[in-house]
């Protein structure tokens, strides 16, 4: 029987678990002590693989688990039963029943939302768990901060809903701290509207780690969403946690296709858009966009080959990316190609490759395709 699995690797990402247990001690010891670890795990894990990760940081301690919808909610449940889970995302009303199966949390921003969680609870004989959002000026999700206090009484008056925790989004905790200190005051002030609330028997949550910039000692807060940094990404430099030294988690690799000579004045790749200033020695990598390496990166990224950085000549096609290897004399078939990580002293960050894509790096860890194989390193990492 053909086996895909025991073929080479022409293209290949490599998860360091090791490194990702790590991580979460490190953010775990860099927080208040009083704050609960809510690791986001949506988007099969940011592109490192739910499984595996999920297990991993289930291994290290991560109190809640939050993912954006039932299917990714129903693989996590596989693999922690009992484990507390979060949806982040609307659940559709088809989806309903799915809340008492796999018991999950779901996340609250309407009336109609109470109404049919209710009757789930009812139906199911145990009440449902909800987290209460409050719009603070994302615009999205939540209930507008002004009118925070009736939905809250709401929750509270239905029989078959239990409230589990209050949280909020900011917009832009990276680049506009003023607004962002706004949008933590409009939910504190929404907060102190709720009636009898317990909050220290709730999850209150309204920072990531890009926004714990403005994060006060003294409040509510008691649980932070880690995603990218756990990963080993700094969200920006002047987060909170922008002192803790995470390891990247995720590597993204192929190799080398042929090697040949161009004369001077070749035009490279779909529409001819570089030319070749110089004889030239070029790569063909193994890998292209239908791998994950986009178009936009073309005439602009490098990848390194023998600890070298190489860069892209003309347009990504979907199987493979041409790059010049001019100045690796020994370059060859077969040889490692580096798009994001580290080989040898020489590292590409997942960061300065975004900027080549115009992008972010929550977007360049999801882009990779479902045809490049996860690699994962298991050891010990303590």
């Amino acid at each position: 029987m053909f086996a895909a699995s025991r073929l080479p690797l022409r293209c290949w990402a490599e998860i360091d678990l090791a490194a990702l247990e790590r991580n979460l001690r490190l953010i775990r010891a860099s927080l208040p002590s009083h704050m609960r670890y809510v690791a986001v795990v949506k988007a099969d894990a940011y592109g490192h693989g739910l499984p595996q990760a999920a297990a991993r940081l289930m291994h290290a301690g991560a109190d809640l688990f939050a993912v954006a919808n039932i299917a990714e909610a129903a693989a996590l449940r596989e693999i922690g039963p009992g484990w507390p889970i979060l949806l982040l995302s609307p659940i559709l009303p088809e989806e309903d029943p799915y809340l008492a199966e796999y018991d999950l949390i779901a996340t609250v921003s309407t009336s109609d939302e109470v109404q049919r969680f209710d009757a789930v609870g009812r139906a199911s004989g145990r009440p449902v768990t909800v987290h209460l959002k409050i719009d603070t000026g994302m615009g999205r999700l939540g209930v507008w901060h002004e009118q925070a206090e009736k939905l809250y009484d709401e929750i509270v008056a239905a029989k078959h809903v239990k409230l589990g925790g209050v949280f909020t989004h900011f917009c832009s905790p990276d680049d506009d701290l003023p607004f962002t200190a706004e949008q933590r005051r409009r939910f504190l002030a929404a907060l102190d509207r709720c009636r009898g609330i317990q909050l220290n028997q709730l999850f209150i949550h309204a920072d990531n780690s890009a926004g714990l910039e403005t994060l006060e000692k003294a409040g509510p807060f008691n649980a932070v969403r880690i995603g990218l940094l756990q990963f080993g990404i700094l969200p920006h430099s002047h987060s909170l946690l922008a002192q803790v030294k995470t390891e990247p988690v995720f590597s993204f690799r192929t190799r080398v296709g042929i090697v040949k000579m161009l004369p001077k004045g070749t035009t490279i790749s779909y529409g001819r858009t570089h030319t070749l200033a110089h004889d030239s020695k070029v790569a063909i990598l193994t890998a292209g966009y239908g791998d994950g390496i986009p178009r936009s990166v073309s005439n602009r990224a490098s990848v390194l080959i023998r600890g070298v950085r190489c860069p892209v000549l003309g347009r990504v096609t979907m199987d493979q990316t041409i790059v010049d290897v001019s100045d690796v004399p020994d370059a060859a078939r077969g040889d490692e190609s580096v798009i994001v990580g580290r080989q040898g002293s020489a590292e590409i960050s997942i960061s300065e490759f975004s900027v080549w894509a115009d992008t972010i790096p929550w977007e360049t860890l999801c882009s990779v395709t479902k045809r490049v194989p996860r690699l994962y390193k298991t050891s010990l990492g303590l």
